[in-house]
């Protein structure tokens, strides 16, 4: 099974600086252009999972993938707790929530769990299939900690994030 992860477009709070979370969040007018970019170059693909928070769905519905949209509660952000809508520089240093949780909510292990989860029933159902996921930043570094780099936790939340068009795993 080939396993493409992009990251949801760019939102407002994206732009403003803040902390979404387990809020909904919405694309910004940059985001929902960038999201329309997607279909055209993801045409290959069979099927595609989001995350279930507005913002994620938003991405795939702007691209025009015309394949099923399956939605799941696993691919969420890590949810910061009390921090959700709170200033991005409120969850540093970020390295100390691989697995102390947030207060109120999850640590970053927490997230490579329910990704794993996901993988797992991922692989029951779609082998062999191009699958599509888009989700959050704190899933990207769980798929490249269990599929691609296998780098541990910590050193990918302090890696700069150098944004490009999908991320390509083999399962």
């Amino acid at each position: 099974m080939k396993l493409i992860y992009e990251t949801h477009s760019i939102t407002v709070d994206n732009e403003r600086g803040i902390a979404t979370g387990w809020l909904p969040g919405d694309l910004s007018e940059e985001g929902r252009r960038l999201a329309a970019e997607i279909g055209p170059r993801r045409q290959d693909v069979d099927v595609v999972f989001s995350s279930d928070l507005r913002r994620a769905v938003q991405t795939v519905e702007l691209s025009g993938l015309t394949v099923p949209h399956l939605q799941d509660w696993r691919l969420r952000e890590c949810n910061y707790g009390t921090l959700n809508g709170a200033p991005v520089d409120a969850l540093d240093p970020r390295v100390e929530r691989v697995r102390k949780p947030f207060p109120g909510g999850q640590s970053y292990f927490d997230v490579v769990e329910l990704t794993r989860s996901f993988l797992e029933d991922l692989k029951r159902w779609y082998d062999g299939q191009v699958v599509l996921v888009v989700a959050h930043s704190a899933n990207r570094w769980a798929f490249e900690h269990l599929l691609g780099s296998r780098a541990p936790l910590e050193d990918l939340i302090v890696s700069p994030f150098n944004w490009q068009p999908g991320w390509e795993y083999e399962l």
